[in-house]
């Protein structure tokens, strides 16, 4: 399950004509990307949580998906806060866990991995837990010398990187007007039912412009960690 009906208001003008999931990263929207990442570790069936400018998504989409993807496509309110979207498409879910992502950032997350790690802590739900990059250069002072510098390095606290493995008994903490990370998180994290599965490697949230240029950048250079053969 994606969620990508939000406005995507921090994008400026990009996202006045289309919907912040379809912002293109080489020839193929955002989205698509994301999507990837699942499809190469053999999850292609998707509900995509429809919001602003939907109709954009599905239409592109219905012409351009490959042909082995099944897609739902969930009508989940342009106000809905995400809490309300998962509810509203949980319809079209399977009996079992099921994955819920952003339609916003990208990842080489070993979803295999993901699934055995929730398996083993018997929970209703696990977030992967990113290790976020600074967006300055880190310096160590000494007696007035800078004794090290390190440009952009990985922080050591974690948050969460908008990827997650659901139980569908944690559906029972979700809220229709409420935000999933407001709500549900908390209270599933004050019950012990929210494990947190650490990821180090590549993780980048497209949030503004200069997080797009940069990730196009990496895409134009052949960069390319999150679409896991």
């Amino acid at each position: 399950m994606i969620l990508c009906g939000g406005y995507g208001t921090r994008m400026g003008s990009l996202t006045g004509q289309m919907p912040k999931p379809m912002v293109p990263v080489g020839d193929r929207p955002l989205l698509w990307h994301v999507m990837q990442i699942y499809a190469r570790q053999g999850h292609k069936r998707f509900i995509l949580c429809l919001g602003y400018l939907g109709d954009y998504i599905r239409d592109w989409f219905t012409e351009n998906a490959p042909p082995d993807w099944e897609i739902m496509f969930a009508e989940t309110g342009q106000d809905t806060p995400t809490g309300g979207r998962i509810l509203a498409a949980s319809t079209h879910l399977r009996p079992g866990p099921f994955f819920v992502t952003y339609g916003d950032g990208v990842g080489d997350v070993d979803l295999a991995g993901l699934q055995s790690f929730h398996k083993h802590q018997k929970v209703q739900a696990t977030l992967c837990a990113m290790r976020p990059r600074s967006r300055f250069g880190v310096v160590e002072l000494s007696a007035g010398k800078v004794t090290r510098f390190e440009e952009k390095p990985l922080l050591t606290q974690r948050i969460s990187g908008g990827f997650f493995l659901f139980e569908q008994e944690a559906l029972g903490q979700l809220r229709r007007k409420e935000p999933l990370e407001q709500g549900a998180l908390g209270r599933l994290a004050a019950d012990k039912q929210l494990a947190g599965f650490p990821h180090d490697g590549f993780w980048m949230s497209v949030d503004t412009p200069r997080d797009l240029q940069e990730l196009e950048r990496s895409w134009q250079e052949g960069v390319r960690p999150w679409l896991v053969s």
